[in-house]
């Protein structure tokens, strides 16, 4: 997968297939709201396996009810590349099972 920096405006198209999530600044952002700690709790574990599986990882925070993800391509100076949208994907397909919405 390539670590080539997206133009932004590539970024921006391709984003538009990922409801929720959105370029801030050098990353690409999504939180979920999800119906309980332990359900939320449940996601973020579930992302660090994905995370684990890709070698590519976000910064990760869990909150009460909520899992918010920031990532960019460390490798390619901090922009936003295939991997970071590599992993968004991943990551809103397993989200609805978790009831994340």
């Amino acid at each position: 997968m390539s670590s080539e920096p997206l133009s932004p405006t590539e970024t921006e198209h391709r984003l538009r297939a990922l409801p929720g999530w959105a370029l801030e600044g050098d990353r690409i952002t999504r939180t979920y709201r999800l119906p309980s700690h332990l359900a939320a709790a449940a996601l973020t574990v579930h992302i660090a396996r994905v995370q684990e599986e890709l070698n590519h990882h976000s910064d990760l925070t869990l909150g009460y009810d909520t899992v918010a993800l920031a990532v960019h391509t460390h490798d390619a100076g901090g922009a936003v590349t295939e991997k970071d949208l590599a992993l968004a994907e991943r990551v809103s397909a397993i989200a609805p099972a978790h009831d994340a919405r």
